[in-house]
C-alpha cells in the first residue's frame, strides 16, 4: 500500500454526498459516510466529544471503500474520523486543520437560497425608468452639499453621496426581462427606504419606500416629496408590484436591512426639522431614548453617538429603548410579509449592532424568530468580516457576504490586489498554496447550509470592481481619477475568476454591470451608472453561458469539492455528486501549463471519458467541445496562458 496515495484518497464533507441530510431536524437519524482507498483501512471510527462510534464498511465502489454510521442528531454534532490502516498506524481526518465537521440540527436555510445565482443592484445607478421622480438640483442640502441631478453618462465624483443619476424601482421593473434572460435567480437591492443620500445607508424612514425611487404624485420641496402620504403609499405599492413581477419571472428579492444605525434626517432624530418632535430638538422627545447621547445639550445637540463617528449615521440605542427594539422587529416582519413579500434580508454591519456581543446575539436570535415566523422561506444574510461562526449556529443568521472565504483570497490570487485596490502584493499574486490554505481555513467556519448560501462576490458597492483590479494598480478615484480605473485591464483574468465564482460552493453574486464590462475604483467609483448603450457583449454572453452551466449541473449546486492540483498560478479542483463529476482548471500565468490531474479522486473510473464544456482564454471564450479520457485515473491537459476550463464526465 502506498500510504501517501491512501491518505490523499480519504474524503468526507458536509454535503449530501456524505451526510444523508445536511439540514436535519432535531432528533433526526442521519447517516454519515467516509471514503477511503479500497483495502487501505481496516477500521474507521467517528469521533465526537472524546467518544468513538465504529463505522461499518458499507460498500466498495471502484477503487474506494465507503464507511458509514447512523446516529440521532439531538444537538450540534462536531466530529472527525480516526482511520486505522492495515500497517497499524492511525490517521485523523477532519474538516480543516483543527476544525471538525459539524451538523447543526434545526439549521434550516431555504432551499432556494442555496447555490442560487444572485444579482446585486445599486438602485440609483441601474436604470431610470421614471424621470418624474428624479431629484432636482438644489432640492435640499445634505452634509453641506446640495443635491445634484446627474446625466446618466456623467463620471462619478469623489463626493458622490448627494449626486443622483435617477435609477429607480420602475427601472428595475423595465429591466426584469433582462435579468431573467441573464439567468438571475435572486436580486439583492441596496436600500430602498426613504433617505437623503444616493447610497441610502442613512435611513430617514423605515416604514416606506423613498419616493425618489418610487412615485412622486404630489410634487414640491424635499420635505413635501418625501413625507406626503400619497407619495409614500404609491411608492410602497410600486415595490409590491416589482416583487410580484420578479416572482412571476422566478426571481427572489432580498432587501437591505440597515439596523445598526439610521440617518441624521431620520424622523426619530429629525435633525433638519422635517417632521417635528424629533430627539435632536428636544430632550422631551418621545424618541430621545432611541439614541445614545454623549451629553445632554439641547437644542442643536451634536453629541449623539454615531457609527464610526459619521454624523449622518446615528447609532440606534436598542438596549435603552424596548420600544425601538420592537419597532425594528416589526420592520423585519413587515417587508417579508404580505403585501410586500420580500424573500429575505441582507444585514448591514450586522456584528456592530448593539453595545455588547451578548446583546448582539440576542437581537439577531429574536430577529430570526420574527422573520422566519412571518416568512419561513425568507433568507437572512449578514455583512461580516472575520469569523462568523458564533452567528451561524442555526439560531441567528443563515449566512454571510463571503469576504474571507471568497472575495479576499480570489482577489489576491488572480490580481495580487487588495479588494479596495489600495495595495498590490506580488507575493500574493498566483500564490496557489496561500489561496488553498485561506479558502480551506475560512470555509471551515461555515457549516454546510451557510456555505451553500454565502454570497460569493468579485465586486460590490463597497469595493473596487474586479475588472479594475486586473490592472494591478493601487489607487482610488480621488488619487488617480476615474479614467485610470479603465486602463491596463486584463479581461482574460476576470473570465477565469468568474469561472471559479460559478463553480465554487455558494451563491455566485454578480454586482450590476460586472457582466457588462463595468470598471471602477472602490466606493464611490464602483457605483457608476450601468452602461446600457455600451455593454461588452462578449462579457454578457460569457456570464449568460456560465450561469447556464451553473444552473444545469447539480454537482455545482451542492456537490463535493476537492483540490486536485495547486502550483504557482495554477489551480484545479473537482466538483461531484452521485450523477456527475466536473473538473475545473485555471492557469493564471502567461505560459502554457501542462497538468496531470488525479481525476479519479472525483469518483471517476480509471478510464472515464470527459468533455470540455467551457474554455476561457485571452481572446474570450469557447464552448466548442474537446474530448479527453482518463489514463489510469489521471487527466492530462494543457491550459493556454490566462485561461480556465471546465470538463464534465459523460
Amino acid at each position: 500500500m502506498n500510504k501517501l496515495n491512501a491518505i490523499k484518497a480519504i474524503f468526507s464533507d458536509e454535503t449530501a454526498n456524505f451526510i444523508s441530510n445536511p439540514q436535519p431536524a432535531v432528533g433526526e437519524i442521519v447517516t454519515i459516510s467516509l471514503r477511503t482507498l479500497s483495502n487501505s483501512a481496516v477500521g474507521v471510527r467517528l469521533m465526537s466529544g472524546g467518544f468513538g462510534l465504529v463505522m461499518d464498511k458499507a460498500e466498495t465502489c471502484g477503487i474506494f471503500d465507503f464507511w458509514r454510521v447512523s446516529l440521532s442528531i439531538g444537538e450540534t454534532l462536531s466530529y472527525h474520523f480516526a482511520i486505522s490502516f492495515n500497517d497499524g498506524e492511525e490517521y485523523i481526518y477532519n474538516k480543516s486543520g483543527l476544525t471538525d465537521f459539524v451538523i447543526i440540527p434545526g439549521f434550516d436555510v431555504p432551499t432556494w437560497a442555496q447555490n442560487c445565482v444572485m444579482y446585486q443592484i445599486f438602485i440609483d445607478r441601474f436604470y431610470n425608468g421614471d424621470p418624474s421622480n428624479d431629484v432636482y438640483d438644489n432640492e435640499y442640502i445634505y452634509l453641506g452639499r446640495p443635491a445634484r441631478a446627474m446625466q446618466w453618462n456623467d463620471p462619478v465624483e469623489a463626493t458622490d453621496f448627494c449626486n443622483f443619476y435617477g435609477g429607480d424601482l420602475a427601472g428595475i421593473k423595465l429591466k426584469m426581462d433582462y435579468l431573467a434572460d441573464l439567468g438571475v435567480e435572486a436580486i439583492y437591492l441596496n436600500p430602498h427606504f426613504v433617505s437623503p443620500s444616493s447610497h441610502k445607508y442613512d435611513i430617514q424612514d423605515y416604514d416606506h419606500v423613498d419616493p425618489h425611487l418610487g412615485i412622486i404624485v404630489n410634487d414640491g420641496d424635499y420635505a413635501a416629496r418625501t413625507t406626503d402620504s400619497e407619495n409614500l403609499r404609491r411608492s410602497d405599492k410600486l415595490l409590491i408590484e416589482l416583487i410580484a413581477l420578479a416572482h412571476e419571472k422566478g426571481i427572489r428579492v432580498i432587501l437591505d436591512g440597515v439596523f445598526n444605525h439610521c440617518g441624521a434626517f431620520n424622523k426619530w432624530l429629525d435633525k433638519e426639522g422635517i417632521y417635528g418632535g424629533g430627539a435632536y430638538a428636544s430632550e422631551d422627545s418621545i424618541y430621545s431614548d432611541y439614541f445614545l447621547w454623549k451629553a445632554r445639550k439641547w437644542p442643536n445637540n451634536e453629541h449623539y453617538e454615531a457609527w464610526w463617528g459619521h454624523d449622518n449615521h446615528p447609532k440606534l440605542n436598542f438596549e435603552g429603548s424596548p420600544e425601538l427594539y420592537e419597532k425594528i422587529m416589526q420592520m423585519a416582519e413587515k417587508w417579508v410579509s404580505p403585501p410586500f413579500n420580500a424573500d429575505g434580508w441582507r444585514l448591514d454591519v450586522a456584528a456592530d449592532l448593539g453595545q455588547s456581543r451578548e446583546f448582539n446575539h440576542k437581537f439577531w436570535a429574536d430577529f430570526r424568530r420574527r422573520v422566519k415566523k412571518a416568512n419561513p422561506d425568507a433568507v437572512i444574510l449578514a455583512e461580516h468580516y472575520g469569523n462568523p461562526a458564533p452567528w451561524l449556529d442555526g439560531k441567528q443568521w443563515d449566512s454571510i457576504m463571503n469576504y474571507d472565504a471568497f472575495m479576499e483570497p480570489i482577489s489576491w490570487f488572480f490580481t495580487g490586489m487588495q479588494k479596495h485596490s489600495e495595495a498590490f502584493d506580488y507575493k500574493m499574486l498566483n500564490n496557489a498554496p496561500g489561496f488553498k490554505n485561506a479558502m480551506e481555513y475560512f470555509m471551515a467556519a461555515l457549516p454546510a447550509p451557510a456555505l451553500n448560501s454565502a454570497m460569493n462576490q468579485l465586486s460590490n458597492h463597497d469595493h473596487s470592481r474586479f475588472l479594475t483590479r486586473t490592472n494591478m494598480r493601487a489607487g482610488r478615484l480621488h488619487t488617480h481619477g476615474g479614467a485610470a480605473a479603465d486602463e491596463g485591464l486584463n479581461p482574460a483574468i476576470m473570465l477565469s475568476a468568474v469561472t471559479m465564482q460559478f463553480t465554487w460552493p455558494g451563491c455566485p453574486t454578480i454586482y450590476y454591470g460586472d457582466e457588462a464590462g463595468l470598471a471602477g475604483w472602490t466606493d464611490p467609483d464602483n457605483r457608476r451608472p450601468f452602461p446600457w448603450n455600451s455593454i461588452n457583449q462578449s462579457f454578457f454572453d460569457f456570464h449568460k453561458e456560465i450561469i447556464r452551466i451553473h444552473k444545469s449541473h447539480g454537482a455545482l449546486r451542492g456537490g463535493s469539492l476537492k483540490f486536485l492540483h495547486v502550483d504557482f498560478g495554477v489551480l484545479a479542483y473537482a466538483r461531484w455528486n452521485d450523477d456527475e463529476s466536473l473538473i475545473c482548471a485555471i492557469n493564471n500565468t502567461h505560459q502554457d501549463r501542462a497538468l496531470a490531474l488525479p481525476a479519479h479522486l472525483a469518483n471517476l473510473p480509471p478510464n472515464a471519458p470527459l468533455t470540455r464544456i467551457l474554455l476561457t482564454l485571452n481572446g474570450g471564450f469557447t464552448t466548442a467541445p474537446a474530448h479527453h479520457r482518463l489514463d489510469q485515473g489521471m487527466l492530462f491537459i494543457t491550459l493556454p496562458p490566462l485561461s480556465s476550463a471546465i470538463l464534465k464526465s459523460l
